[in-house]
């Protein structure tokens, strides 16, 4: 063999050796990979960080919204001034967090917009946008390859007002099964004693009704603002009242109910409720006509689902489909505006989870296991509904 020949076996042999070798090529090896898992474990901080901050910056926009919104409503501040608090309020929320400057800077990307609206000839209602931005500082690999900070945004509205006539379209859908036949702790007659009679479930319920009816009567004495209906339902929609102005209407159905019968299913119900009451986009609803013949501009739409067990259908048995459409009705109730307040009448649990799912609000659902309890349910709905309070609508 030439010695060209073997300078090439030389070569070839060395090549292998390095390829081959388990000592150089680990560091090398590691050399190249250990770079991208840095730069990957920095990226995946960095996500987290981003995700968090917008996270805790939505949390400022809506807080300083609502407050803005509150005391706007109860004039404590006006137009002028609610820009800046609202400002104040997001930057404060991270004073603890950042430096100085840094709030001063998030403070300056804070934009705060009131609009007021005349309600009649002495109310206002506001609607207040807060946008904010604010940047997030990356990890030293991730500047490498991108940039050394991203922005991060939020944005919230609220409504609010005061004074001003507002209206009310209310569907009370109640529970007429069985099961409302049977006995409540409450004794009617006592002799010696001895309980001879005691207040039926639904004796109690039309108790808890009227309260209801007495505390819009005593929101609405001219039957001006509120419009009720009333339902009754079992496995079916058994009957209901039209929406009238004020509550006699509803008030003398829910007197003249028939004797309950039967298993329970609230979905027609719920469903024919929302289709009475819920607004369309042109304003030509039934409600929202009716509404602007007492010239009341804006109109709180509201169904009270009460229930004293669990959704059976026809059977005795809990029915997890049945339960899951009037979950269904609810959500869609909800999505079309509607605020729904629910009533657990000495129900079983699976009757309270669902009036909870129904509920639009942890305090809009109410746990009753006694007559006089139902009644307080009833009348502190009417008394809530009488209110008019700041709200998110983003």
């Amino acid at each position: 063999m030439n010695s060209s020949g073997a300078g090439m076996l030389s070569l070839r042999q060395k090549l292998r050796d390095f390829v081959f070798r388990q000592d150089g090529n680990f560091s090398m090896m590691t050399a190249l990979i250990l770079p991208v898992l840095l730069g990957s474990a920095g990226m995946a901080i960095d996500a987290t960080n981003m995700v968090l901050s917008k996270s805790q910056l939505q949390d400022a926009t809506d807080a300083a919204a609502l407050a803005v919104s509150s005391r706007l409503a109860d004039k404590t501040l006006d137009s002028t001034n609610g820009s800046e608090y609202g400002k104040t309020f997001v930057a404060g929320r991270f004073s603890t967090s950042m430096d100085a400057t840094s709030v001063a800077t998030l403070k300056a990307g804070t934009t705060v917009t009131v609009t007021t609206t005349a309600n009649g000839s002495t109310g206002k209602t506001f609607v207040v946008a807060v946008s904010s931005r604010m940047p997030v500082s990356m990890t030293p690999l991730t500047r490498l390859l991108f940039s050394s900070a991203v922005t991060v945004s939020a944005a919230s509205t609220t409504t609010s007002g005061y004074g001003g006539p507002r209206g009310i379209s209310m569907e009370v859908l109640l529970d007429q099964s069985g099961s409302m036949l049977e006995n409540t702790t409450k004794c009617v007659l006592q002799i010696f004693n001895i309980c001879l009679r005691y207040t039926t479930k639904n004796d109690a319920l039309k108790e808890a009704a009227a309260a209801l009816f007495d505390g819009l009567d005593k929101l609405d004495p001219n039957a001006k603002l509120v419009r009720t209906g009333a339902m009754s339902y079992s496995s079916f929609l058994i009957g209901q009242s039209a929406m009238d102005w004020g509550t006699t209407r509803a008030r003398k159905f829910v007197t003249d109910m028939i004797a309950p019968v039967g298993g329970t299913d609230a979905t027609t119900a719920v469903d024919t409720a929302t289709n009475n009451i819920k607004a369309n986009t042109y304003g030509t609803d039934t409600e929202s006509v009716e509404q602007r013949k007492k010239n009341n501009a804006n109109a709180d739409r509201v169904i009270v689902l009460m229930t004293d067990g669990e959704m059976t259908g026809n059977s005795n048995l809990w029915n997890p489909t049945i339960d899951k459409n009037v979950r269904d009705k609810c959500v869609a109730a909800k999505g079309a505006g509607i605020k729904i307040y629910t009533v657990a009448f000495m129900a079983p649990d699976n009757g309270k989870s669902l009036l909870q799912f129904c509920a639009s609000a942890p305090g809009n659902y109410y746990e009753s296991n006694s007559t006089d309890a139902l009644v307080t349910a009833f009348a502190a709905i009417a008394a809530d509904i009488g209110k008019q309070n700041s709200r998110l609508t983003n």
